[in-house]
């Protein structure tokens, strides 16, 4: 795990440039605290930051090999977990390897297919090739979306890198943010391409872009087919079980000390159940790390998405796997703590918004990494085996818009209610959305003489799959690799998601519940508490402590008339939430708050040019 930037310039000499490139590169120590190096060529800079996972003293980058047209050079952020493989068959074409690392193996794959390695490759990444004999820039990103790549056109080339923050090190990029930009940031769509800056776009998922002196060309090599699925339901639950296993195992090939996220919900507890039967095979003890709030469990109070706190079935799963587990407790004042928050937006460059939510991830990553360097996460088991309950909310259902925007939640009721009204109405939110849907609904791919509730799960499935999934991996990737800890995602991998998407949605509720499928493959590994427990996602605080260090710290900004957050922020509706009884505050009161110090802190942070009409 590590990460990339890079410049190719068509009409200037780069050599002369390792100043610029530096300053890029620096920008994602966070992402790899390791090692660093540059790669200097006429037309092409390339610099990465490493994160020493596999093959500790061989996998240093920027990596090249000279070949008779010139050399090729290749920086490279994330795991080929089908490394091992590819490498043999590559000796077997007659390549011959220095290193023992996947970063070879991508790159030498590359000598022998070209782009298309990407089909070949099983794994998260994003990575960038000059190829001095086609003077070209290829740049692939992994089919989920799992790790973030960016790029920003010039006049004469492009500029690249694992986040925009490298990007934005570069003098030529212009840090405007205009109304699109600010549209998606509200909104909550996660528009393809969406990168908040004027300019910048992401590398789409299951993506190559090619970069030359023609111009720049996107090509998809992967997207969610429609299949038809055959296997009946016992078949089906066993190849989810030969999968989830098989990718559990990859995805703990490691020189490093691993460790499992453990929150008790069927998701991380089935990660946990199977990496711990492995490492047992290896007579080593899995680590696990969850966390939890001062007072949580004793003063928890249900709300509309948690029916109980963590707490006890975390203690279920440790005790069955006998792992060695550890609490990360945090409380109020460490959750609100304003150097936290600057931390979280310098990590995403975004002001996300979502506060204890953001600052607490960000703070048990950060426990963690003092221990561990690699974790693996239950991420996007929801989005693949349908387990959000506004999936199985009919009204949801027949929603024509976003299925989590049209469930009533305090995150996503009234998105826009801290905005002055002026630039409410500017946005336009609800026709934005309303075209994003329509977009996102036109992609997907039906089969012939699917019924209308199958077209209808299928289609919020795709959704979630290459929608939603998207801006929690981002945040996922951000919050970790801020401190240096890669997190892998097992649930992501593409053929456990193109398996079970294909499923008919009968079969991912044939017990009448949510995830069946994965809860009938994964039962010989969990505690029969949490095979029955209700979904319930990330904690958030309860404590009313919070809500009133939110006040007294929106209270301080209101005291800055002239702060440039207020050519956003509706003054009146900030005056009246911070004289509310914070021990009384709505959670989506609260919400917005977070919203509005994450704006005030981005402004001083990023200095952004908000361009409105």
């Amino acid at each position: 795990m590590c990460g990339i930037t890079g410049w190719v310039s068509y009409e200037t000499d780069l050599r002369g440039q390792r100043h610029t490139v530096d300053q890029m590169t620096a920008t994602m120590a966070c992402r790899g605290p390791d090692d660093e190096g540059v790669w200097l060529a006429e037309h092409a800079a390339l610099g990465h930051r490493r994160l020493a996972i596999i093959d500790l003293p061989g996998g240093s980058q920027p990596m090249s090999v000279r070949t008779p047209g010139g050399p090729v050079a290749l920086v490279y952020s994330g795991e080929t977990y089908n490394f091992a493989e590819l490498r043999d068959e590559l000796r077997a074409r007659g390549h011959v390897f220095g290193t023992g690392s996947d970063t070879e193996v991508v790159l030498r794959g590359y000598l022998e297919w070209g782009a298309a390695v990407a089909e070949r490759l099983n794994g998260m990444y994003a990575f960038a090739i000059w190829d001095s004999r086609t003077e070209s820039l290829v740049m692939v990103r992994d089919r989920m979306g799992i790790k973030p790549f960016y790029y920003y056109p010039t006049r004469d080339g492009v500029l690249f890198g694992s986040e925009p923050k490298a990007i934005l090190a570069h003098p030529l990029a212009e840090r405007v943010v205009d109304v699109e930009g600010l549209r998606e940031l509200v909104a909550f769509t996660k528009a393809p391409g969406w990168a908040l800056w004027r300019g910048m776009a992401e590398v789409e998922p299951g993506t190559v872009v090619t970069v030359d002196s023609a111009g720049i060309r996107t090509r998809t090599y992967w997207s969610l087919r429609a299949a038809p699925h055959t296997d009946g339901q016992d078949d089906t639950v066993e190849r989810v079980r030969e999968l989830l296993t098989d990718v559990v195992h990859r995805q703990l090939v490691a020189d490093v000390p691993r460790c499992v996220l453990l929150s008790g919900g069927l998701d991380s507890s089935a990660i946990t159940g199977l990496a711990a039967a492995r490492l047992r095979e290896e007579g080593e003890r899995l680590r696990t790390f969850a966390v939890d709030f001062t007072g949580q469990e004793k003063n928890f109070r249900p709300d509309e998405l948690r029916d109980t706190p963590d707490s006890p079935f975390i203690r279920d799963v440790a005790g069955l796997v006998g792992s060695a587990h550890r609490d990360v407790v945090l409380d109020s004042r460490a959750l609100s703590d304003p150097e936290v928050r600057r931390a979280v937006i310098r990590a995403r460059d975004i002001p996300a918004g979502l506060g204890d939510l953001d600052a607490s991830l960000y703070l048990l990553f950060r426990a963690i990494r003092a221990e561990s360097t690699v974790a693996l996460s239950g991420e996007s088991a929801d989005e693949v085996f349908g387990g959000y309950r506004w999936f199985h909310d009919e009204d949801v259902r027949r929603a024509r818009t976003f299925p989590w925007l049209a469930f009533r939640s305090s995150l996503t009721t009234d998105l826009a209610a801290h905005l002055r009204p002026d630039v409410v109405d500017t946005l336009d939110l609800p026709g934005y959305v309303a075209g994003q849907y329509a977009d996102a609904v036109a992609r997907v791919e039906h089969l012939d003489g699917e019924s209308e509730p199958e077209r209808r799960m299928r289609t919020i499935c795709h959704l979630h799959l290459t929608r939603f999934v998207r801006m929690l991996l981002d945040r996922k990737d951000r919050m970790s690799m801020a401190v240096g800890l890669e997190v892998r995602v097992p649930f992501c991998d593409h053929r456990l998601v193109e398996y079970v998407y294909n499923a008919p949605w009968a079969l991912k509720t044939f017990d009448d519940r949510e995830k069946s499928l994965l809860r009938h493959a994964t039962s010989h590994v969990l505690p029969r508490s949490v095979v029955e427990r209700v979904k319930s996602p990330y904690p958030s605080t309860q404590d009313p402590h919070y809500a009133a260090a939110l006040q007294q710290q929106a209270k301080d900004v209101l005291a800055e008339p002239d702060s440039p957050v207020f050519t956003l922020v509706d003054r009146t509706w900030l005056e009246r939430a911070v004289e509310q009884d914070a021990a009384a505050m709505p959670d989506d009161v609260r919400h917005r708050v977070d919203r509005v110090l994450d704006l005030y802190h981005w402004f001083d942070l990023y200095r952004p040019d908000i361009r409105l009409p």
